[in-house]
């Protein structure tokens, strides 16, 4: 028998969510119940690479610190489990609900022959999962029609579902129960296909003006507005993400009115994790919300707050010169960091950073920001630039201006190398303000060993 460190492997991501063993992929069935966060999610129970693909389930207090929990819904003769969401169902609209909680419902899609949807319900705060007997509740409607994201849509007193159909092709739909479903309108959203989102966020704040986002699978949306039976765009496809290792995100649903945030995590698909048990990894939950830009609005991806959670020591500087040749960082290391910098740009022509190899470049005359291959337009503000950046061992998440943009990346650095630098090339630059906040692991001591028989 052989002991190992379980959740310290070298390439294991130290706070965000990876299975336990073996592979995963989209997250799926998002919803908060009686002070949990439940992530589902694609997993492969049996083996490394994609395949027999089943719903992983975990749960958090706080969307940071997660803990595994038995598979919840496995595969029958309808075909595997494929992407979906989770609501609650408070006013029990399904007829679920069998005793004083209430019910949670899954909408997955029934990956056989032809795809369809399906349901499964939980009355024990989403520990045991019992299909719906008459499943699918949505038959075939065209080619591999699938990922169906289920919302409350209050004013019109029903659920609406959100599918992707074919190509670049979705479509919505309404129940007022779940188990039957009428075809609303259909959406085409080019350069997408996909795992869509629906959801109302206000604008700049103003609970008074709200807009629809409607969501692809690569993080490409459109703005407009929904009254419950037709979506009526109103912007051209936008883009969300500029980096090389984002897909499939999903919101939350079920967020109380007195958070009243809209939450998000992605899979962060393509990275690499050579010799380990795992297989992929989630992005670090965002929130979301629309602004006014001089190009009209925007979607706007930042961290969410609690992060501060896992806060350790904290670096500080203020109002410091950046020139050629200095690094304020030089007496500084780490491999899991959370940095926030504000820059005035100056007269230098580039500035960034340098984590564990990879270099965080700007350059002021083309207002653009770089990394691993990838670049986005930021432009400065009143200028200075806005930078917010994650470092996990296998990961970089990075967001300019407050979240005008975000860039994903997985990436596999020398696990010795823990150095840090800040710099600047062809003048000077003024950091307004820089800190950075070493973090702990999120996985528990308790979980660290584990008998392995191989």
């Amino acid at each position: 028998m052989v002991r190992r460190k379980l959740y310290q492997e070298v390439y294991r991501p130290q706070f965000h969510f990876t299975a336990k063993k073996n592979w995963l992929n989209d997250p799926n069935g998002l919803d908060y119940y009686e002070g949990e966060y439940h992530l589902f999610f694609q997993h492969n129970p049996s083996g490394i690479n994609w395949g027999n693909i089943v719903w992983g389930h975990a749960v958090s207090s706080d969307m940071v610190n997660w803990k595994q929990l038995a598979n919840a819904i496995e595969p029958d003769e309808l075909g595997m489990i494929f992407s979906g969401s989770g609501v609650v169902d408070w006013n029990n609209t399904a007829g679920f609900q069998s005793g004083k909680e209430r019910a949670m419902v899954n909408i997955y899609t029934s990956a056989g022959k032809p795809f369809a949807q399906s349901i499964a319900y939980s009355n024990d705060r989403g520990r045991t999962w019992r299909k719906y007997e008459k499943n699918p509740v949505l038959g075939h409607i065209a080619g591999e029609n699938r990922d169906p994201k289920v919302i409350w849509h209050t004013s019109s007193k029903r659920w609406v579902m959100a599918l992707y159909l074919d190509a670049n092709n979705y479509a919505l739909f309404a129940s007022t129960n779940l188990k039957q479903w009428i075809r609303l309108c259909d959406i085409q959203l080019l350069g997408c296909s996909e795992c869509p989102d629906i959801f109302e966020l206000p604008v700049d704040g103003n609970a008074e003006k709200t807009k629809w986002v409607f969501w692809g699978g690569n993080g490409n949306y459109i703005i407009g507005t929904f009254d419950g039976r037709i979506f009526r765009r109103e912007s051209e496809v936008l883009q969300s993400e500029w980096g090389a290792n984002f897909y499939a995100a999903q919101t939350w649903s079920d967020i109380p009115d007195s958070d009243g945030r809209r939450l998000q995590i992605a899979w962060m698909s393509g990275g690499k994790y050579p010799d380990m048990p795992f297989n992929q990894q989630m992005s670090f939950p965002c929130q979301l919300t629309l602004s006014t830009t001089p190009e009209g609005i925007r979607l706007y991806r930042r961290p969410i707050k609690e992060i501060e959670n896992i806060h350790q020591k904290e670096y500080s500087w203020n109002n410091q010169i950046l020139e050629p040749g200095r690094n304020l960082l030089s007496d500084v290391q780490g491999g899991l960091l959370h940095i926030q910098t504000e820059v005035e740009l100056g007269n230098a022509a580039e500035f960034g950073f340098i984590l564990r190899g990879e270099s965080i470049r700007y350059t002021t005359a083309t207002s653009q920001l770089f990394c691993l291959g990838k670049s986005a337009s930021l432009r400065p503000l009143q200028g200075k630039i806005k930078l917010e950046i994650l470092l996990d061992r296998t990961s970089l998440e990075i967001f300019g201006n407050d979240g005008r943009i975000s860039m994903s990346f997985c990436f596999l650095p020398d696990a010795r190398d823990r150095n840090l630098k800040i710099y600047s090339l062809g003048g000077k630059a003024r950091i307004v303000s820089l800190k950075i906040y070493e973090l702990r692991s999120i996985w528990p001591e308790s979980e660290l060993e584990e008998a392995d028989n191989g």
